[in-house]
């Protein structure tokens, strides 16, 4: 009998217990500061330097690279074409891929003249990008 005034009390208060529960109604407000804002601008710069770039040729002589760059122009003018310039090779790059994926898309179009490319990230100096700007 006791089990069952216990049994009937626990149901009871499982079963009433939302009853109690009443919902609270609020309204937030947040205030921030307005360097945030230029703060999220300056992650978004930041986010968007990195880039994927089609290397499709490299040699010690900057003119050999130069005519390289005129010869891919004349094939591919559709990409913007880049020599670069670490020791101690000129390398031409093609390219400002957002994705890999847009740049694997570009690739095997290029590869049809350019066996030898490949897609790579260049590590991208943020205070150079800045200065450029």
């Amino acid at each position: 009998m006791k089990n069952i005034y216990r049994f009937i009390l626990i149901t009871i208060c499982f079963i009433g217990h939302p009853l109690w529960m009443i919902a609270q109604e609020g309204q937030v407000t947040v205030t921030q500061h307005p360097d945030i804002d230029k703060l999220l601008e300056y992650k978004k710069d930041i986010s968007t330097l990195k880039v994927y770039k089609i290397q499709v040729y490299q040699s010690v002589d900057p003119d050999k690279a130069q005519k390289e760059k005129a010869n891919f122009l004349d094939l591919y003018d559709n990409f913007p074409v880049e020599i670069e310039w670490n020791t101690p090779n000129y390398k031409v790059w093609v390219g400002n891929f957002a994705s890999r994926l847009e740049a694997d898309r570009a690739l095997q179009k290029i590869k049809k003249n350019y066996m030898n490319a490949i897609i790579f990230q260049p590590k991208t100096d943020l205070l150079k990008n800045k200065k450029e700007r």
